[in-house]
């Protein structure tokens, strides 16, 4: 497992698993977002296994699984309310943690700076470069 943060209330990881979990609660996080959808995973990590597991340490667990072709503007709505109900700090994760850092990046615009944005990205792993565009036109539109 790979925690790399974007801020101090929110940080991003590829896939984790049931035996993360211990690791997770020690360095300090309270609650665990999944943005992974089920059919990438197996069973053993899908949402309800890990939600049960995350729950039973003590954790608070959501979701708001999407692939590229879902994302948009109510996957960002959505991740922003769960951050806002959601006790931090936050671990989301996916497959690469790439998800995670775009929904991210999408909510931090009109926040932030897109620089600051694309090198908290950057600085993790996380080349978003190429959102830069979108990210603006984002923060513009409120």
């Amino acid at each position: 497992m790979e925690i790399r943060p974007l801020s101090a209330a929110y940080a991003v990881s590829p896939q984790i698993a049931v035996t993360d979990i211990p690791a997770i609660k020690s360095a300090g996080y309270k609650s665990v977002l999944c943005n992974r959808p089920d059919d990438e995973n197996l069973p053993q990590d899908q949402i309800d296994a890990m939600a049960a597991a995350v729950e039973q340490a003590g954790l608070s667990f959501a979701d708001n699984p999407f692939n590229h072709m879902q994302f948009g503007p109510d996957i960002i709505a959505k991740q922003k309310a769960l951050m806002e109900k959601l006790p931090g700090p936050v671990l989301a994760y996916c497959a690469s943690g790439t998800r995670c850092s775009i929904v991210w990046a999408f909510m931090q615009a009109g926040h932030q700076s897109t620089d600051d944005i694309l090198s908290a990205c950057r600085d993790q792993g996380y080349s978003l470069d190429h959102l830069r565009p979108a990210l603006d036109q984002y923060a513009q539109q409120g």
